[in-house]
């Protein structure tokens, strides 16, 4: 049996499982209901059919059923074999009835062989303010399953999570307790990048003018899903200062010769124009050493981009000279070097903060491929920065060897949680709406205890 981290994923090779949600069940704590979705490769479902929960217990081809519930316990079994191949993803979810997940001891997601009954993962779920969230996943990868750990949160409940996903719930009118969820239909297709409509809209930033035309269609459509996304946890209107941190080292090379990383630039973009009142966006790379990049500024991406999302080198016997070609502001990435050693960066963007202040809180996005190994370094740094308005999301790249930042979310000893972390096989497979959704996903929550703590105005 596999213990998960939250964004941890492990191979399944049961032809079928049963997903056991638990809980500590007792007095004054909410009831909770597991669900599945059927996703196809858009993240959506294909109509409310693909929707399996208490009152729709049993998908039509015979591969999710819900199991009914006993106290303290909810499952769900999943013959993959019998998923038809327009189904790439089963999202695993759960909501809480009468209260919100922060309210719920001794929540985990449990993965068995439905034939032998062995389990297989498990991934204990850290929660607050959220009625309803999504567990866990079973997705298709290279011929075969896999299992990972989301723990995404919804403010909204049940309805507002599988509206997410494709289904739009009827409202009724309020009854007296709790009843059952309404039957979904299909929702509506999502609104266009032009945003229609009275609610909040994405924010114009200066340059985006200037972009080439297939980036700025790309921009202003992220910039509406960032807004989705934030739209979700109740946080529309959300300002903050937005920093990037890339991997530069060399286990790296591979995602940078790709263009994996100037994708990933190019999509945190959006995050930055939404969130930050400037629409810039302060930059690093590191490896061996940090070193900080010019302000990303939006009308300035595709330049940026091939300037500066550059792998790091070795010095090597004898060549001490800087590189020739080298434009003012360009880093000589020799200087950076080709190891680990993350502690270093997340030291030097703490001293930015602290030496920069500014109403807003800070959103860090750490993109790395693993190799974590100055464990006991970056818990140091990332403990003392509990107290400070920064919130720290790091985001693996398909590596493994995480450490440290596999444990934070259920590491002691901190008055908030100011870490978060997931990791991805492949992030060029993943939607952009599925990204900013992981991305943005537990910073409204820190975002709430850290004023709650004083760590915010």
């Amino acid at each position: 049996m596999t213990i998960l981290s939250k964004g941890a994923n492990v191979p399944v090779a049961a032809p079928a499982v049963r997903a056991v949600l638990d809980w500590s069940a007792g007095s004054g704590v909410p009831d909770v209901d597991a669900s599945a979705l059927l996703l196809t490769s858009g993240g959506r479902v294909r109509s409310d059919d693909d929707f399996v929960f208490y009152n729709q217990p049993r998908h039509a081809s015979g591969a999710v059923s819900h199991l009914g519930k006993r106290s303290g316990s909810d499952s769900l079994d999943v013959h993959l074999g019998a998923l038809g191949p327009d189904i790439e993803r089963v999202a695993l979810c759960a909501s809480a009835d009468g209260g919100t997940f922060g309210q719920v001891p001794g929540l985990c997601l449990r993965l068995f062989d439905a034939a032998s009954g062995a389990e297989l993962a498990r991934f204990d779920i850290a929660a607050a303010t959220e009625t309803a969230l999504v567990g866990g996943e079973l997705y298709r990868r290279d011929g075969g399953w896999k299992f990972r750990a989301v723990g995404q949160g919804y403010a909204n409940g049940l309805a507002g999570l599988a509206t997410d996903f494709g289904i739009s719930v009827d409202e009724e009118p309020p009854q007296a307790g709790p009843g059952p969820l309404p039957m979904p239909t299909p929702a509506p297709a999502p609104a266009s990048p032009e945003h229609t409509g009275g609610g909040p809209r994405p924010r114009l930033t200066k340059g985006e003018e200037n972009l080439p035309v297939d980036m700025r269609k790309r921009l202003s459509l992220r910039k509406q899903q960032v807004l989705v996304s934030l739209s979700k946890h109740g946080v529309p209107e959300l300002r903050a200062r937005v920093v990037l941190v890339l991997d530069a080292s060399g286990s790296m090379s591979g995602l940078y010769r790709r263009g994996t990383v100037a994708g990933v630039a190019e999509r945190m973009v959006a995050v930055a124009a939404q969130l930050d009142d400037d629409g810039e966006m302060q930059a690093w790379t590191f490896a061996t050493n940090p070193a900080r990049l010019p302000d990303l500024a939006v009308g300035d991406l595709p330049e940026w981009l091939r300037l500066h999302v550059r792998v790091g080198q070795s010095f090597g016997f004898g060549r001490r000279k800087p590189p020739k070609g080298l434009v003012p502001g360009q880093i000589d990435m020799r200087t950076v070097g080709i190891q680990n050693e993350e502690q270093k960066v997340i030291a030097e963007v703490r001293a930015f903060v602290r030496d920069r202040p500014v109403p807003d809180p800070t959103l860090v996005l750490f993109f790395s491929d693993g190799g974590v190994h100055r464990n006991r370094e970056i818990e140091q740094e990332l403990r003392a920065a509990a107290e400070e308005p920064v919130f720290w999301q790091f985001v693996g790249l398909g590596s493994s060897r995480y450490g440290v930042l596999e444990r934070f979310d259920t590491m002691p000893g901190r008055r908030v949680d100011n870490v978060g972390f997931f990791a991805v096989d492949d992030i060029e497979r993943i939607s952009d709406q599925e990204l900013y959704d992981r991305v943005l996903s537990e910073f409204p929550s820190w975002l709430w205890a850290a004023r709650q703590a004083g760590i915010l105005r």
